[in-house]
C-alpha cells in the first residue's frame, strides 16, 4: 500500500515537471535544437518578437514575423543583426496569432492555420528527431542518425546566403511588384537565368551574357549545375563540382563576412553583407547593372531612357497599357494596329528567336493572325519580327543601332457592318456635331461675358499691372496649375505655419482638401522678386526630372504672387550638415553621397537634356532640399539664366550667394553653365566636410577649408578633410573620388572644370579620376591653363578635355522621370 502511495506520488511529480516546462517554455527562447512534440504560436512568444528558435552563434533566429498589418505573421529565419529575412515558409498564406507551429511526433512539421494547413515539411512517418537552426541560417530536420532528412537551403525563397548551394531544379521567387508580376532565378541549359513571370515567362538576363564574370576553367562552354556565394564571389559550377565562373560582387575579401544575395521586387539581385547591415556599390555589383534592363523599371509600354526615366511613348498620348481587344474566338473581330514608336528596344530580345523574317507589312499580318500577339517589334536592319503576348517597359536603344519599330494590337470599332448603319452612324454623328456647336457657342459666350465681367472689375484695382500679366501668361505655351488666392490662403490656414525663408519671400505649409501637402512660397512686396517670379513658374513649370524640384502651381492674382511646390519633409541640405546641427541629425556617409550624386544629376539634366540650357546660377546648401527619404532636389530658379544650346558664354549681371560664385562673377566675365559647376564643388566640400567653406572660428591653416583640402589631399590624409563625426569604412573608395571631384569642381579655370555630365560618372565609378592640381598650383590662371598631365610612364600630355568623346563614357547620363 505504501509502494502504491509512493509511485502515485512520483507519477503526479512528474507530470507537475511537465506542465511546468510546457507552461515556462516560451519564457525563453530555445537555442540550437527543437524536438517533437513541440508547438507554438506568435501569441505565446509575443516577448521575444515571435521567435522561439535561434542558432547556436545567436545570429539567425526562426519565427513569427509581423506580415502586411500587426494581426498577420509569416514563419521565417531571420539575420538578426541585419534583420534580413532570409528564407520564408508561408509567403503565399499569412496566419494569425494563435495559429499553430506544430513538430508533432509522427516527424512532420507544419504551420496550422485553423482547420487546414498554411505549410508543411511533408516528413511524416521519416523518423525526425529533432529540428535544428545551424549558424549558417539552414534550419534542418535531423533523422536519429543525424542525417539530414529536410532543409530550408533546398527550398529557397528570395534570398541566398554565403555557403547555400543553389543548384539545377532549385528556383529563387521575387515578391510581386506593383502590377502583382513576379520574377524567377533559375538554372536552365547550362545558365543562371533571370526571366519576367509573365503567362508565358521571358529572360531578361543571363551569367553566360554578363561581361563581368570570368572564366576559371578552361572550358568556356561549360554548363552550370549549382551555384554558391563564396566570400566575395558568386562561384559556379558543373555537375563534377568543378569551378566554371567566378562573379566577384564586392572588394571585401574577409572569409568570414556574410553575404546574401536577394531577388528584389524590381527584378534585380544585390549583394548585401549581413554583418555591416548595408549593400556594396550597387553600381558595381547590381544584376542587371542597368536599371531600364529589368522587366518592370517603368510600368509596361513606357520607354526607359537614361537608367532612371520613365516616360509614356508620345504616340499613345499617355495611355500606356494594353488595349481591351475582343474575344479571340469572334468571327466579326476587327483589329488595328497603333503605332507606340521606333528606335525602342527590349530586354527579352536577346534571348529569343525572331518569330519570323520578313517586312514590317507581313509582321502586322503575322500578329494580326495570332490571337495571342498584342505587341510586335520589327527591325527594318536584320528584317526580324518579334511577337508577344504580355510586354513590360521599352528601352531606347543604342545610338549606333537602327533599334526596333515596335505596334500595339487594338480593337477596331468603326469597321462596317452594311451601308444602313453606317448612314445612321453618318446621320446621328451630324445631329450630335450640331447639338455640340449649339452647346459650345452658348456656352463661350457666356464665357466671355463672365471673363469680361471679372477682367473689368480687376482692372479697376489693378489695371496696368494685371494686363502685363496676363499678358505675359496667356503668352506661356504650357503652365502648371494657376490656384486662387483664397485656394491657398485656406490651404496654409491663412498662412499660419511658416517653414522656412526665401530670397524673395516666406514659404509656408499647405494641405490640399485631398490631403496633399505643399510648401506655398509667398512673395513679399509686388515689385520685389517679380522678375525671379516668372523666372519660377516659366523654367520649373516646363521641366521635369527626379532631382529637381517639382513646381505644381503658381497664384498671380492683383498684388499676390505665390509658388506651389512639392513638399520636401527633411527641409533643406544645409541643417542637416552644419556643425550645429544635433547629433541625432548627422547624416551618414552613404546618404550624403547619395545626396551629392543627386544633385549632380539634377544639374547635369538642366544643362544638357533640356531644350534650352539653364544656368541655377544659385547652387548652394539652402536651395537643396531634401524628401522624406532623404533625396536630394535642386529648387530655387528664381536667378536662373536661359542659353541657347549654339552659346557656349553669357554675360549677365551679378547674381547668387557669396562663398559660391564662381571666379568669372567676380571679374565680371562672362559665365557658362560651368559657373553651376564651381558652385557644386563648393557644395560638395561642404557635404564631405560638414562644414562651411570658410568659418573663422577655425585655425588659421583650416579657416579656408578648399586651400585646406588640396593641402591634405596632396599629403595623403583624406580622412582629415571628411567630417570628423561619421563612421566610415576606410576602403569607401568612394571618399576620394569625391574629394577629387569637388576639388575639379572649383578649379579657377572654368575649362578645366568637368560638365555636369561627367561629374555624375565619376562619382558613380563609370569612368577614372585624374589627380587635380596640387594646392601650389591652385589659384594661378597661367599655370592651370597650361597644367600638362603627366602619365605613368612620365610621358607629357596636355590638358583634358572633359567634353572630348574620347573621354566620355558611353554610359548616359539618368534623366528625369
Amino acid at each position: 500500500m505504501e509502494l502504491m502511495s509512493f509511485s502515485v506520488i512520483i507519477r503526479n511529480l512528474c507530470f507537475c515537471v511537465l506542465l511546468f516546462s510546457r507552461t515556462c517554455f516560451s519564457g525563453r527562447q530555445l537555442v540550437g535544437q527543437i524536438q517533437p512534440g513541440f508547438q507554438a504560436s506568435q501569441m505565446e512568444w509575443v516577448d521575444h518578437n515571435g521567435r522561439f528558435l535561434l542558432s547556436n552563434n545567436s545570429a539567425f533566429s526562426f519565427g513569427f514575423y509581423t506580415g502586411v498589418d500587426v494581426t498577420t505573421f509569416v514563419l521565417n529565419v531571420i539575420h538578426i543583426n541585419s534583420s534580413k529575412v532570409i528564407w520564408t515558409a508561408n509567403r503565399r498564406r499569412l496566419v494569425s496569432s494563435s495559429d499553430k507551429f506544430v513538430f508533432d511526433d509522427n516527424g512532420d512539421v507544419y504551420l496550422k492555420s485553423r482547420s487546414d494547413l498554411a505549410w508543411s515539411t511533408g516528413t511524416a512517418g521519416k523518423k525526425v528527431s529533432a529540428m535544428e537552426l545551424l549558424d549558417s541560417g539552414n534550419l534542418v530536420l535531423l533523422g536519429e542518425n543525424g542525417t539530414i532528412l529536410w532543409q530550408s537551403f533546398s527550398s529557397p525563397t528570395d534570398t541566398l546566403v554565403s555557403g547555400q548551394e543553389f543548384a539545377e531544379g532549385m528556383r529563387l521567387k521575387s515578391f510581386p511588384n506593383r502590377n502583382n508580376m513576379s520574377v524567377y532565378l533559375d538554372i536552365s541549359s547550362g545558365d543562371l537565368i533571370l526571366s519576367a513571370g509573365y503567362q508565358t515567362p521571358q529572360i531578361y538576363w543571363s551569367m553566360k551574357g554578363d561581361s563581368r564574370r570570368t572564366n576559371v576553367s578552361n572550358s568556356t562552354n561549360g554548363n552550370v549545375h549549382s551555384v554558391v556565394l563564396v566570400t566575395n564571389s558568386w562561384n559556379f559550377y558543373d555537375q563534377s563540382k568543378t569551378l566554371l565562373w567566378r562573379f566577384v560582387f564586392s572588394d571585401n575579401s574577409d572569409p568570414n563576412a556574410l553575404w546574401a544575395a536577394i531577388l528584389g521586387a524590381d527584378g534585380s539581385i544585390t549583394f548585401f553583407n549581413l554583418q555591416r547591415g548595408r549593400v556594396s556599390n550597387a553600381e558595381a555589383t547590381r544584376i542587371p547593372q542597368n536599371s531600364c534592363s529589368v522587366p518592370e523599371y517603368c510600368n509596361p509600354y513606357e520607354v526607359c531612357y537614361f537608367d532612371s526615366w520613365c516616360q509614356c511613348p508620345p504616340a499613345l498620348n499617355g495611355n500606356c497599357g494594353p488595349q481591351p481587344l475582343s474575344s479571340c474566338n469572334s468571327s466579326d473581330r476587327l483589329v488595328d494596329f497603333k503605332y507606340i514608336g521606333e528606335k525602342l528596344d527590349y530586354f527579352a530580345l536577346g534571348f529569343v528567336t525572331p518569330s519570323l523574317k520578313s517586312t514590317v507589312n507581313a509582321c502586322i499580318e503575322a500578329c494580326q493572325s495570332n490571337c495571342s500577339c498584342n505587341v510586335l517589334l520589327f527591325n527594318s536592319s536584320s528584317r526580324d519580327c518579334f511577337l508577344f503576348d504580355q510586354i513590360g517597359n521599352f528601352e531606347r536603344s543604342d545610338q549606333a543601332s537602327n533599334g526596333y519599330v515596335s505596334y500595339m494590337k487594338i480593337s477596331n470599332t468603326s469597321g462596317a457592318k452594311g451601308s444602313k448603319n453606317k448612314k445612321k452612324r453618318e446621320i446621328a454623328i451630324a445631329i450630335a456635331v450640331i447639338i455640340f456647336a449649339t452647346v459650345a457657342v452658348i456656352a463661350g459666350l457666356a464665357y466671355i461675358g463672365f471673363w469680361y465681367h471679372q477682367k473689368k472689375t480687376s482692372l479697376l484695382d489693378y489695371p496696368e499691372e494685371t494686363l502685363e500679366e496676363d499678358n505675359f501668361w496667356d503668352s506661356l505655351s504650357s503652365m502648371p496649375i494657376r490656384f486662387s488666392y483664397d485656394d491657398l490662403s485656406r490651404a496654409t490656414k491663412n498662412f499660419s505655419s511658416k517653414i522656412g525663408q526665401g530670397g524673395f519671400g516666406s514659404v509656408y505649409l499647405g494641405v490640399l482638401a485631398d490631403g496633399t501637402h505643399l510648401a506655398v512660397k509667398k512673395l513679399e512686396g509686388i515689385g520685389q522678386g517679380k522678375k525671379e517670379f516668372r523666372a519660377e513658374v516659366s523654367i520649373i513649370g516646363s521641366i521635369h526630372h527626379v532631382h529637381l524640384v517639382k513646381l505644381k502651381g503658381f497664384c498671380a492674382e492683383g498684388a499676390h504672387r505665390l509658388l506651389v511646390y512639392e513638399f520636401m519633409g527633411n527641409g533643406s541640405l544645409d541643417k542637416w550638415i552644419s556643425k550645429k546641427c544635433e547629433a541625432s541629425k548627422i547624416l551618414d556617409w552613404n546618404t550624403r553621397f547619395n545626396i551629392a550624386v543627386g544633385t549632380a544629376k539634377g544639374l547635369a539634366y538642366l544643362h544638357e537634356e533640356c531644350e534650352v540650357k539653364i544656368v541655377h546660377c544659385d547652387i548652394k546648401p539652402e536651395n537643396v532640399l531634401l524628401d522624406d527619404n532623404f533625396a536630394a532636389k535642386v529648387s530655387d530658379f528664381g536667378l536662373a539664366k536661359l542659353m541657347s544650346r549654339e552659346e557656349s558664354l553669357v554675360y549677365t549681371t551679378l547674381r547668387g550667394t557669396r562663398g559660391y560664385l564662381a571666379p568669372e562673377w567676380i571679374t565680371n566675365n562672362p559665365i557658362s553653365e560651368k559657373s553651376d559647376v564651381y558652385s557644386y564643388g563648393m557644395v560638395l566640400l561642404e557635404i564631405i566636410g560638414g562644414r562651411k567653406n570658410y568659418d573663422p572660428a577655425e585655425s588659421s591653416e583650416k579657416a579656408h577649408f578648399p586651400s585646406y583640402a588640396f593641402k591634405m589631399l596632396e599629403e595623403g590624409k583624406p580622412e582629415e578633410i571628411l567630417d570628423c563625426r561619421l563612421e566610415f569604412d576606410e576602403n569607401d573608395e568612394r571618399i576620394v573620388d569625391a574629394i577629387k571631384v569637388a576639388l575639379w569642381c572649383i578649379q579657377d579655370e572654368m575649362h578645366l572644370r568637368p560638365p555636369m555630365a561627367k561629374v555624375v560618372q565619376m562619382l558613380e565609378g563609370l569612368c577614372a579620376i585624374p589627380h587635380p592640381p596640387i594646392s601650389s598650383q591652385f589659384g594661378s590662371q597661367t599655370s592651370l591653363s597650361f597644367y600638362k598631365w603627366s602619365s605613368e610612364d612620365g610621358t607629357s600630355t596636355g590638358p583634358t578635355n572633359w567634353s572630348s568623346d574620347a573621354f566620355l563614357s558611353e554610359v548616359q547620363l539618368s534623366g528625369p522621370r
